[in-house]
């Protein structure tokens, strides 16, 4: 795995976060504001992320309608449902208990173990 690839399991919570950000997007835009908001840091391959986008269609966390692009172009729009918002609560808040404990251990000290 190359550092500019994105985590298993974030790339929904990213996906979920951009839309409720920026509300509905394209599968295009949604991967470049990704890659934005993360300073380029990450890497979104189409490949990976438009499974992801059906996966999130079918669970109801996403829906989609056809609208025309910046250039004119037939494309699918993205917008988070309640669901989503809800299911986004639940993973942000999960994420940040496991990035505190994580970072209790880099934190640790051998002396505050004893």
């Amino acid at each position: 795995m190359k550092d500019s690839d994105i985590r298993q399991g974030t790339l929904a919570l990213m996906v979920l976060k951009t839309l409720e950000l920026l509300g509905p997007l394209h599968g295009y835009a949604i991967a470049r504001r990704i890659e934005q908001i993360s300073g380029d840091l990450l890497t979104v391959n189409q490949g990976t992320l438009y499974p992801v986008l059906l996966k999130m269609m079918q669970e109801g966390s996403i829906k989609a309608a056809w609208g025309a692009s910046e250039n004119n172009r037939k494309a699918r729009f993205y917008s988070i449902t309640r669901q989503g918002r809800k299911q986004l609560q639940e993973e942000a808040r999960s994420w940040q208990q496991t990035a505190a404990i994580i970072a209790r251990f880099h934190a640790a000290k051998v002396q505050d173990l004893k």
